[in-house]
């Protein structure tokens, strides 16, 4: 995703009453942040609209909050407002449950350190991503004050979640470690608890039941009385160790793969996911040569820390470039771009029906800007490699 395509969704998304100091000032976070490596490549692109306050979810009491059942329900708490919202109750498996006397054993799903507890709930997974939620708690924070973000289409949406950022990094069944690239989505419960939702996509399709290890080495949020500083990014950061691992298992009810291998030029749209919650496009575009990235760089010193730059470069493949992937619908509604990396395109279903799909790929930015604005019937299309309808039902 290009800071041009970026910019572009801001203003497009962004209600009138969101100045241009305050999209400079997410700009300012989204950079600070990509510097540390908490926020990946291509990761938050659309995912941040713009930090607009904390009066359009509401708080509980926290004396009251800490009565409410959290654990076990946090998707039920969070799924109207995440980025990948829908109805996770009949998808979900929930990490800890209820003995014969009604108490909560979460023993194995809890970790504590410099002051805070961090408790899995739930998971989801469609073969493609993993979706946990957990339980943040910490008596001497004050969560209600964590800036939020648009997650859907537009600002008219109101559809707004507060972000946790986390650092570290995650495996599957003691696979090579990866680098944690997003945040924990959701809302705070009173000062003291945060419930939110993280999405770890996987590089392959999975099958069957593993286990998914985090290990984690920071947390942080943002403070919204804090909004007029040149500095906002993860205002109050912790680092220490919360290393927790989740059991998992695939549910493919409901997730459909469609091939379809069309090839234009040297860009193929290869096939198309459509989950409960994502729409992936998986499409390849070669490039001349791979690059040694920064990104690339920290991935590979992670399976060998004594490889050498001479060595990385020497790796034998090629490097794939991102496209400009757009997807609508059969009602011509816009599917959420939530994420876009080399390989793959990932959208956010947010409850629209999805019977069939248009697809547009295109190798220039600003035919993709200009259909996003204009919408399916955009001229734009003409210019478009790839243009496909995909049937879903």
């Amino acid at each position: 995703m290009t800071d041009e395509k970026l910019d572009q969704i801001l203003k497009q998304a962004l209600a009138p009453e969101i100045s241009d100091r305050e999209i400079q000032i997410h700009r300012r976070r989204k950079d600070k942040m990509n510097t540390f490596g908490k926020i990946g490549k291509g990761v938050a692109a659309a995912v941040a609209a713009a930090v607009i306050g904390i009066g359009g979810l509401g708080y509980f009491n926290p004396v009251l909050a800490a009565k409410i059942p959290l654990i076990g329900k946090i998707f039920e708490k969070v799924e109207d407002d995440a980025t990948y919202s829908g109805n996770y109750t009949d998808k979900k498996t929930v990490l800890t449950n209820e003995d014969a006397a009604g108490n909560l054993d979460t023993s194995d799903y809890t970790v504590s350190d410099k002051g805070i507890t961090l408790t899995a709930s739930e998971a989801y997974c469609d073969g493609y991503s993993i979706f946990l939620t957990v339980n943040i708690e910490s008596e001497d924070a004050d969560f209600t004050h964590i800036p939020e973000h648009y997650t859907g289409m537009n600002a008219a949406d109101n559809q707004t979640a507060a972000g946790f950022y986390i650092d570290g990094t995650w495996s599957v069944d003691e696979s090579s470690p990866e680098w944690l690239a997003n945040t924990f989505e959701g809302k705070a419960i009173g000062s003291h608890t945060f419930a939110g939702m993280l999405k770890i996509n996987l590089e392959e399709k999975y099958t069957g039941s593993g286990e998914l290890s985090l290990n984690i080495n920071g947390l942080g949020y943002d403070d919204d009385r804090m909004l007029d500083g040149e500095e906002i990014s993860a205002s109050h950061w912790t680092d220490g160790s919360w290393n927790i691992v989740i059991p998992f298992e695939v549910n493919g009810t409901d997730v459909k793969t469609i091939e379809v291998d069309e090839k234009k030029g040297n860009i193929t749209l290869e096939d198309v996911v459509v989950s409960p919650y994502q729409v992936i496009v998986h499409v390849t575009a070669p490039g001349e040569q791979r690059e040694l990235t920064d990104d690339r760089r920290e991935k590979l010193l992670l399976k060998d820390p004594d490889m050498t730059d001479a060595e990385m470069f020497e790796l034998p493949g090629r490097t794939y470039e991102p496209c400009s992937v757009i997807c609508f619908n059969q009602d011509g509604e816009m599917l959420y771009p939530n994420m876009e990396m080399a390989g793959r395109a990932v959208f956010a279903v947010q409850g629209k029906e999805i019977k069939t799909l248009y697809v547009c790929i295109f190798d220039n930015p600003d035919d993709w800007m200009q259909m996003e604005q204009e919408g399916m019937n955009s001229s734009a299309a003409e210019r478009a490699v790839i243009s496909k309808e995909i049937h879903v039902e």
